[in-house]
């Protein structure tokens, strides 16, 4: 498929999910939107939240989300400490995909009305699979009881939720300073993340550990059976 159409980047983790053919579109031209018509499966464009949006809407795609892409160095972040406070990395892979389910509801694919919420939910189960297996979640304990998980990669904050029990209660900013910690012992300068522009609470939660934003984009989808 790339090679007849260069401007397409297959997404297996997506189709593994939704159980269709996923693309995302990496180039905004009118040529490559030309090129996928009638083409069955799941599109993703990313553009500029200055862009003429006239094309998109001609081809049938829908606005789903904007991403903007927290960052902070050491220097930047704003520890906060509290005892009973810990990670661990034994904790079973189940006991954390339970948390998963209605976690992620500000998704772009939770967002997009052409895709079923119990697929979304799959989505962010398989990612969190994958992290687990390549060792990089911890789980985020309080008094030895299991509250989140917090998945990351190199310096990239990637998928992270907390338990029902511990959301509204200004607790994440202690879990979060735990990981963000060992992240940077790891020697990472910056750390980066992606967020919905959405997403208030997290967002917040961000600005509130001295995390700045940068790199805003719209993302618009579409469905094509």
């Amino acid at each position: 498929m790339e090679d007849k159409h260069p401007f397409l980047r297959k997404t297996p983790w997506d189709a593994n999910a939704f159980g269709i053919d996923t693309y995302e579109i990496i180039a905004y031209t009118e040529e490559s939107l030309q090129a996928i018509a009638g083409m069955p499966g799941h599109f993703t464009i990313k553009v500029d939240p200055l862009a003429d949006k006239r094309l998109l809407h001609e081809y049938g795609f829908y606005y789903c989300d904007t991403l903007i892409e927290p960052y902070a160095t050491r220097e930047q972040f704003i520890f906060y400490d509290k005892e009973g406070v810990s990670l661990a990395k034994d904790v079973p892979l189940a006991e954390l995909l339970a948390m998963v389910d209605g976690a992620f509801v500000y998704g772009r694919f939770h967002r997009d009305f052409a895709i079923d919420d119990s697929r979304a939910d799959l989505r962010y189960a398989n990612w969190l699979r994958q992290l687990y297996e390549q060792g990089n979640v911890w789980a985020l304990m309080y008094n030895e009881e299991l509250a989140g998980f917090f998945g990351y990669e190199h310096n990239k904050i990637l998928l992270h939720a907390l338990h029902d029990a511990y959301r509204g209660k200004g607790m994440a900013k202690y879990f979060w300073s735990q990981a963000i910690r060992r992240m940077f012992a790891e020697g990472h300068h910056e750390l980066t993340s992606s967020i919905s522009a959405a997403n208030l609470a997290v967002l917040n939660l961000y600005a509130s550990l001295g995390f700045r934003f940068r790199h805003a984009v719209d993302v618009y989808q579409k469905l094509q059976r």
